[in-house]
């Protein structure tokens, strides 16, 4: 496949994270006396933070404030992004392979840089990256396809040369609405879309020991 540079979601995608936010949900929720709706994980997993807080709010009837939200969520999850959560099966080897090919690699993601940065750094991977990109910077969150657009911005190269892996349908969506290359990874969270990513992206993968081989770049000697 031809493509100059990939950009990767974290939790769901790199990240064997869903389940840590599965945790913290119940926990943040429970200690409201509220349950945590079917398919609450995944409609907050694309948005931003700030987005994340005031659909939660808006959902729940909440009176906290965003930032209140915000900050507990961070506190709740900084100890498990730096220590416990690990990268997905085959992730790391697959990194590495398209660094060697020359490819210029990128994250977009939702989370914050106080949790995927020491996740990364722990993980061994955080070097591998050209450009760490979050919604936290952006005014959208992944729904919207600005992300991936600045993503590309900053590596140099044009949406058409980028190959994008998300795990859930919005991002995936806008990814490809930004003129992508896109690649639906399964995440259990996400399984209810499948069908519908699939219709999408432009391929699909249990993992990444099937993730498709760049064309090397080919440097002219001067």
């Amino acid at each position: 496949m031809n493509f100059r540079a990939a950009v990767f979601d974290l939790d769901g995608t790199l990240l064997d994270s869903m389940d840590v936010w599965e945790k913290i949900d119940i926990a943040f929720l429970k200690k409201r006396g509220l349950p945590v709706p079917s398919g609450y994980v995944t409609e907050i997993c694309a948005r931003s933070f700030i987005e994340a807080a005031e659909y939660t709010i808006a959902l729940f009837h909440l009176s906290e404030s965003v930032d209140a939200i915000i900050r507990e969520w961070n506190e709740m999850a900084a100890y498990e992004y730096a220590h416990n959560v690990a990268l997905s099966p085959f992730t790391g080897d697959y990194l590495r392979q398209l660094k060697h090919a020359g490819i210029k690699l990128a994250v977009a993601t939702g989370l914050p840089q106080k949790l995927y940065e020491p996740c990364l750094k722990k993980n061994r991977i955080y070097d591998l990256f050209d450009v760490l990109c979050s919604t936290d910077d952006m005014a959208r969150g992944k729904e919207y396809p600005d992300i991936f657009v600045h993503c590309a911005e900053r590596l140099g190269v044009t949406p058409e040369q980028c190959l994008v892996f998300d795990d859930v349908l919005p991002a995936v969506r806008s990814a490809k609405q930004a003129g992508m290359i896109v690649y639906g990874v399964f995440e259990k969270y996400s399984e209810h879309n499948m069908e519908e990513i699939k219709k999408i992206a432009d391929g699909y993968l249990i993992d990444f020991h099937s993730a498709p081989s760049p064309t090397p770049v080919v440097r002219k000697v001067v």
